[in-house]
């Protein structure tokens, strides 16, 4: 049995180019990471707890399905505190879709986003008071 080959091809006048799945969940997941209330790409769940990934890890916590003019994609994101999550889970979808179009030239028929986790602000530390002035 011939195992599917994961990269995308286009035929030309010069020649074939492909672009590689990894190539389109790198694009998707910069793309999301854009979307302001967007704290960062889930890894996965790790013991109940959803791992935050940083700007190296920008394919991890996107899924990608590439056949040979469409593309769908499956994102696992943590999102901050206080944002309506309905709006920036759309924020995402439009961003996704016109960055990998447009980069791409693929057709993106899904953009399924999973919120994973909810990124909670630090506080700040308090300055030490002093019992003597």
């Amino acid at each position: 049995m011939e195992k599917k080959e994961l990269i995308e091809r286009h035929e030309t006048e010069l020649g074939v180019i492909r672009i590689a799945d990894e190539v389109v969940a790198i694009i998707a997941g910069l793309a999301a990471t854009e979307i302001p209330g967007v704290a960062g790409m889930s890894g996965g769940l790790a013991g109940g707890i959803a791992e935050m990934l940083g700007r190296k890890n920008l394919s991890r916590g996107v899924k990608v399905e590439v056949g040979e003019k469409e593309t769908a994609i499956d994102m696992f994101v943590i999102v901050e505190f206080g944002v309506r999550i309905p709006d920036v889970a759309h924020q995402i979808q439009e961003n996704v879709k016109r960055a990998i179009e447009s980069m791409t030239g693929l057709n993106v028929v899904e953009v399924n986003i999973n919120i994973q986790g909810v990124v909670f602000p630090t506080p700040e530390p308090k300055e030490e008071e002093h019992r003597v002035k």
